[in-house]
């Protein structure tokens, strides 16, 4: 069942763009589909309902084999030093540059919450 619904989300999607998705668009539908299930095992871990937890863990094992493999937090530093080198930031104040940048050249290999972690504790630094 799972399955059916992330393949429903794609075609949704595609009705929605009114033609085919590339397949960063496709990749793009299924990371918000895990973000939901992720988002979903934190609120019943809180609430401490375990049944649905492991329920939507499940699911989340199975999207996750449909997405590109995630980078690590050293290639992922890797990527971000580069951006910053090349493009002379060094102010906090121009996250938002190297993010973008940075972004671009991950397209969907990196979580984004942890890439702006990585870029705040860079430039944090300078």
């Amino acid at each position: 069942s799972t399955l059916r619904l992330l393949i429903s989300d794609v075609k949704n999607a595609e009705i929605a763009k009114g033609e085919e998705l590339t397949d960063e668009e496709t990749t793009e539908v299924v990371q918000k589909k895990a973000k939901k299930h992720k988002e979903s095992i934190e609120a019943f871990k809180k609430a401490q309902r375990n049944e649905l937890v492991d329920k939507e863990e499940a699911e989340l094992r199975v999207i996750d084999k449909y997405l590109p493999k995630q980078m690590d937090k050293q290639e992922i530093e890797k990527v971000v030093d580069e951006v910053i080198s090349e493009s002379g930031v060094n102010s906090i104040y121009d996250m938002g540059k190297v993010m973008g940048q940075v972004m671009a050249k991950l397209k969907g290999k990196a979580d984004g919450n942890l890439v702006s972690g990585i870029v705040k504790s860079k430039l944090n630094t300078k």
